[in-house]
């Protein structure tokens, strides 16, 4: 298993007669199967909500879902599950999986009562999974229908960066309409997995089968991308870089010298992590110009190697005194997609502080940026959301939740 690296410029072509230039750069990492196909077991942890808001019908499906996720694992992955309420318990501790059937019987034992907890279910769920996170892919998907009324957020996301410190990915699953969808993104981002959303009980099933599908595809793990800038050439002061594919995510960046390190986490086979980084170019002589280096470290579970590089590879703008602009379809298609997230994120800033025509207006900006992009499916949604506001409707809080989804992910 190795690393694809490639990477795009927004514009290969420069001014050289402007004196400052910015463009973005699209750095594309995902990882490359082997021609002999190779068997990493999965380390799966389930933290699942049990509180007395997941009684009946909700608890049935959450239920169901669970049990059938084990009759797609593999003898040999890893499984453990976490129950939370107002307290937290190791519902099955890590080990491998035997038997799928007294797991499912394990997982009968979920009777919904109550508060929430999110944090203490997250911390057991921390430790059961960093057991056998050696030689694996280790992943948790934390499920909740509510606030975190009995726990403290805060504490959600210093666990959530102990896991991605520990590589270990984190993704949530936001069941019905009641959950905070500002935790749980800035929870599944921290732990660079991928935050859903069930809508009715009904979706668990698929939603579930869904992840366990993404997680199936991860190849290599704890990847990061290293970036080294030419002198000449500087990141953007605020929000330089940011993942836009497969779904939209803040990221931060470390510097280590004069290195900027960025952490994208599991690396999925045929399904890219795409980067924007976002440059500043002084003005340079008339030809091809070195601009910056990209290299991607990771770790391979499967030979359970770590801090594995692959070759620099140097990225050159031409400067050209006669410039025609001819930007690059496909990162013009990624600079929407983040467009697309920052116009929402805009707007919900504008309705939490009761500005009900600034909200409406930057959700009309971000449908017509989706329909740019091709997104009819985001775009519907955030017109119809935008038109009830205009109208002085109030948006519920699933529209809430639907339009944070549109934002990160494009609607298949």
């Amino acid at each position: 298993m190795k690393v694809g690296l490639q990477f795009t410029l927004s514009d290969a072509s420069v001014d050289a007669t402007q004196a400052i230039s910015q463009r973005q750069l699209s750095v594309s990492m995902s990882a490359i199967a082997d021609e002999i196909p190779r068997s990493v077991p999965l380390n799966l942890c389930l933290i699942l909500d049990h509180s007395g808001s997941m009684s009946g019908h909700p608890m049935d499906m959450v239920r169901e879902a669970a049990q059938r996720l084990m009759d797609r694992l593999s003898l040999g992955d890893r499984i453990s599950i976490i129950g939370f309420n107002h307290k937290a318990k190791v519902l099955v501790p890590n080990q491998e999986l035997e038997n799928p059937i007294s797991i499912k019987l394990q997982i009968d034992q979920l009777k919904a009562s109550g508060g929430t907890a999110i944090d203490e279910g997250l911390r057991l769920g921390i430790e059961e999974l960093a057991k056998a996170k050696q030689g694996t892919i280790s992943q948790i998907f934390l499920l909740t229908d509510g606030e975190n009324e009995h726990g403290d957020n805060d504490r959600c996301l210093k666990l959530a960066k102990l896991a991605a410190d520990y590589n270990l990915t984190l993704s949530t699953l936001g069941f019905g309409s009641e959950w905070n969808q500002d935790i749980l993104e800035k929870i599944a981002d921290t732990g660079r997995g991928t935050m859903s959303y069930i809508q009715q009980p009904e979706d668990a099933v698929a939603e579930f089968g869904r992840m366990l599908s993404r997680m199936q595809t991860v190849g290599l793990t704890n990847g990061y991308l290293l970036l080294s800038l030419m002198p000449g050439v500087r990141l953007a002061e605020m929000k330089p870089i940011a993942q836009v594919a497969p779904d939209v995510i803040e990221l931060p960046v470390q510097q280590e010298g004069t290195q900027y390190l960025v952490r994208l986490g599991d690396l999925m086979v045929e399904v890219p992590r795409v980067v924007l980084v976002n440059l500043y170019l002084n003005q340079m002589a008339v030809g091809q110009q070195a601009i910056a280096r990209i290299q991607a470290r990771y770790d391979d579970p499967a030979s359970q190697q770590e801090g594995l590089s692959t070759d620099s590879l140097t990225v050159y703008a031409d400067y050209v005194s006669n410039y025609q602009p001819n930007p690059d379809p496909q990162v013009q298609h990624h600079i929407l997609a983040l467009a697309k997230y920052r116009q929402t994120q805009i707007a919900e800033n504008k309705l939490q502080q009761g500005d009900l025509a600034g909200a409406a207006t930057m959700l009309q900006t971000a449908a017509n940026t989706a329909l740019q992009m091709g997104d009819e499916g985001a775009a519907t949604v955030l017109q119809d959301n935008a038109t009830r506001l205009q109208q002085g409707e109030t948006l519920s809080e699933s529209d809430r939740k639907e339009t944070r989804m549109v934002s990160k992910t494009t609607l298949q």
